[in-house]
């Protein structure tokens, strides 16, 4: 048999070996890009598991903090105990805004009896939180209701909304009043700011009591009661403090500071009353399409009057004007929103009602769900004060969404 040249069988052998090391480079690239999009994705993998653990570790140290609170009022209580030994009447509070935190129409309707009901509705359910709490009573306890609101505001609306009739309502007054002596009805009258001024009175002198355990609040607003609460947190008696709901839904007046809240639905409503507006007669002038008035009145030679009332800049408008129903849409509508929708608003006045808006945190992504309005939204999206949010660090920030501080950190200088 013939043999190959020697030179022939060299070359095939260079031939192999090249044809094996481009197999084996091909090989090590594709395994090289595997790699790679492996690595990627565990990145994002860990991006993502990096957030978890950060909001994780922010609401932990949120009630890490809501609890050494209550546990220093504890602590102070217990460092107080002379003052249980000359007077044994702990005292547990609850003190309501009637006109913001309403009962529910189902007891309100059965009158004396829904009063009774309700007050005994109340005493068991703060007693079986106290008892869940692990809070001790020293000798003999002391309940105490103190429930302020406009009467006359209050049974106008109820009638013309059909909510109860005005027996209905004095009848469940009555019935909520004799159910105990420490149980009242304090009529407010009609000036908002002078109710709520007792009842920030209220919380700031029996929040301050040795004797005060708990003090349960319901109807709270940050407008309105912030600065009482930081009053309190700096004396260390705000975790005497213990805020009334009706809805475990979050809202977008709640609190800065982390107070414990306690569900009353069985009570209360989260339901707000639409606001009556009177309208007054149509005036009547006339057939003669040439009449024309004095003092005021509008004529067929007068100019056009906007249809609404306008603000008053040196005034604080009470309600407030709706930012939904100005910058987008309002799905509560006129008839049951709490903010009004009939002031006429200039160019700057929406312009700073849209700034406004944006600092506060929209409800949809804050409580962990995409915002159906997107771009459109008129609440913001983003914390103002970026990934380096003091309040934050505080766990006090109202923009508590997953993304709403990091796409801060992300977005361009100057994006909203």
């Amino acid at each position: 048999m013939a043999t190959q040249p020697l030179g022939e069988a060299n070359q095939q052998l260079w031939d192999d070996t090249l044809t094996k090391l481009l197999s084996l480079s091909n090989a090590t690239l594709q395994r090289n890009a595997e790699l790679e999009s492996r690595v990627a994705e565990l990145e994002v993998e860990l991006l993502v598991w990096k957030q978890a653990h950060s909001v994780a570790l922010e609401a932990s140290e949120r009630e890490a903090k809501a609890h050494n609170v209550q546990l220093a009022t504890l602590n102070r209580q217990i460092s107080n105990m002379d003052s249980f030994k000359s007077n044994y009447n702990p005292l547990i509070l609850c003190v309501i805004n009637g006109d913001e935190f309403m009962f529910r129409q189902d007891l309100v309707v059965q009158g004396y009896q829904g009063g009774r009901m309700a007050a005994q509705i109340i005493t068991q359910s703060i007693a079986e939180y106290l008892n869940n709490e692990d809070i001790h009573v020293f000798g003999r306890l002391s309940f105490w209701i103190n429930v302020y609101f406009n009467k006359s505001a209050l049974k106008e609306s109820f009638l013309e909304t059909g909510y109860c009739t005005p027996d209905q309502f004095d009848n469940f007054i009555m019935g909520f009043t004799h159910a105990s002596p420490r149980f009242l009805a304090i009529d407010g009258g009609n000036n908002k700011d002078a109710m709520e001024a007792k009842i920030r009175e209220y919380l700031q002198v029996y929040t301050r009591f040795p004797q005060t355990l708990r003090v349960f609040f319901g109807g709270y607003d940050a407008t309105a009661y912030m600065g009482t609460l930081n009053v309190l947190e700096k004396e260390q008696v705000i975790g005497k403090v213990v805020l009334l709901t009706a809805s475990e839904s979050g809202e977008r007046d709640a609190p800065f500071h982390p107070l414990p809240q306690f569900k009353l639905d069985a009570v209360f409503t989260s339901d707000k009353l639409p606001r009556v507006t009177r309208k007054l007669a149509p005036l009547t002038v006339g057939t003669s399409n040439n009449v024309t008035t004095n003092g005021g009145l509008i004529s067929p030679q007068s100019p056009a009057r906007p249809i609404g009332r306008l603000i008053d800049p040196c005034l604080v408008e009470n309600p407030p004007p709706c930012n939904e129903h100005y910058l987008m849409t309002c799905s509560k509508g006129a008839a049951l929103c709490k903010y009004a929708h009939d002031y006429v608003l200039t160019p700057e006045q929406l312009h700073s009602l849209a700034v406004n808006a944006k600092k506060a945190p929209c409800n949809w992504l804050k409580n962990g769900m995409p915002c159906p309005f997107g771009d459109k939204c008129c609440w913001g999206h983003v914390c103002p004060n970026g990934a380096k949010c003091y309040h934050l660090s505080k766990g006090k920030c109202w923009f508590k969404g997953e993304s709403m501080h990091l796409a801060a950190a992300t977005s361009p200088v100057g994006s909203p």
